[in-house]
């Protein structure tokens, strides 16, 4: 389980990058009026309505195509957005959504602590009940930077949280004693208000938080499971050099350390031994208006088949698109899909698997089609 990770690394030149011949696909704006969106979610078997969470603490229903007037949860009130990248963060719906009415947010509170709560549906669907709140878990937080805070269900039925490390040099991603740079991974289910998955890596651990998944992380803003395969994907925001993407199979056991903030990607950092390191599958620098990524999803819709298997994700400040997956064992390819001049927030996956993005400049939410 602690090794070096033998995954071929791929670090990005964008000059050279060659791009797929996907002319034939545009985005196709869905909603307007937004001011950060953070997630973008389709309850299961549920194709009519679109949840779209705003940063400011709302989240919306588009029905039928149309911008319901009434936010289906407002918690503004709740939250502290003071500092960029504070406010209502992630959203998933309980996978038995349609039977238990639950879905869970991850949010920062008043005192920076990031939170994890569920919510429950009122008797009027498109309503959430605001007084149903159960606070799942809270983490002290080092500092109002770095939250991450993306939430989704893995195919085991078990809730992913990832945290940001909240620091700059004094980061506690390497300490097992602290939830802050981490995956972390809950049964939801069961227990009141969790209980720790019998097969969590450090659950018997004496030196270690029996919740955490994954470590080793800086700023994972967003994660997300290939629907197929249940691949987890770790999109995390480096410092100033290098953004990643991390990747873990479906069936491992967990306890990885992503390497931050010893090495930022295959940087090094403060330095320190590789041993027990798991480095990213795919890095990329500042250059040509990089600053940030931004995870996204595998497509697996049908609109564009011949995205069909490819990991999306895009930068932040450069707004371009690219695509990765897996050409052979240990061996990823990675090209440039699009440019954009889209600020990229979040990417979302409807239950169909098309794609959509969320865009602070228009404040704004776009589906991607095909336009053959």
């Amino acid at each position: 389980m602690r090794r070096i990770c033998g995954w071929m690394i791929l670090i990005l030149m964008f000059a050279a990058a060659p791009t797929y011949a996907q002319q034939n696909s545009d985005w196709q704006l869905v909603a307007k009026g937004f001011t950060y969106v953070t997630a973008i979610v389709q309850p299961p078997h549920d194709p009519s309505r679109l949840f779209i969470a705003d940063l400011q603490g709302t989240i919306s229903i588009v029905q039928n195509g149309n911008l319901l007037p009434t936010p289906f949860l407002d918690i503004h009130n709740y939250i502290n957005g003071k500092v960029f990248g504070q406010g209502l963060i992630g959203m998933a719906f309980d996978p038995d959504f349609a039977q238990n009415g639950n879905f869970y947010v991850a949010y920062t509170n008043a005192d920076n602590w990031p939170v994890l709560s569920r919510y429950h549906v009122s008797s009027d669907p498109n309503l959430a009940d605001p007084l149903s709140e159960q606070i799942i878990l809270k983490v002290d937080h080092a500092s109002p930077e770095h939250n991450g805070g993306d939430i989704a269900f893995g195919s085991d039925g078990y809730l992913y949280w990832a945290i940001g490390d909240g620091a700059y040099k004094r980061s506690p991603s390497q300490n097992l004693q602290s939830h802050l740079g981490a995956v972390l991974r809950l049964d939801v289910e069961h227990g009141t208000p969790y209980t720790i998955p019998l097969n969590n890596p450090y659950l018997n651990g004496t030196n270690a938080l029996p919740e955490l998944w994954a470590k080793g992380l800086r700023n994972p803003w967003r994660i997300s499971f290939d629907r197929l395969t249940g691949d987890l994907y770790i999109a995390d925001v480096g410092e100033a050099q290098r953004e990643e993407i991390d990747f873990q199979p479906a069936g491992r056991p967990g306890g990885q350390n992503y390497g931050w903030n010893l090495y930022e990607g295959t940087v090094l950092f403060n330095g320190g031994s590789k041993a027990g390191l798991t480095f990213p599958v795919v890095e990329y620098s500042h250059d040509n208006g990089n600053c940030a990524i931004t995870g996204g999803y595998v497509y697996r819709g049908t609109v564009l088949p011949d995205l069909a298997g490819k990991y999306v994700f895009a930068d932040y400040c450069s707004g371009i698109l690219w695509t990765t997956y897996q050409k052979s064992p240990g061996s990823w390819y990675t090209a440039q899909l699009m440019t954009t001049r889209y600020r990229i927030t979040t990417f979302g996956e409807d239950d169909a698997g098309e794609l959509y993005i969320g865009d602070v400049n228009n404040g704004s939410v776009y589906r991607l089609i095909s336009t053959d």
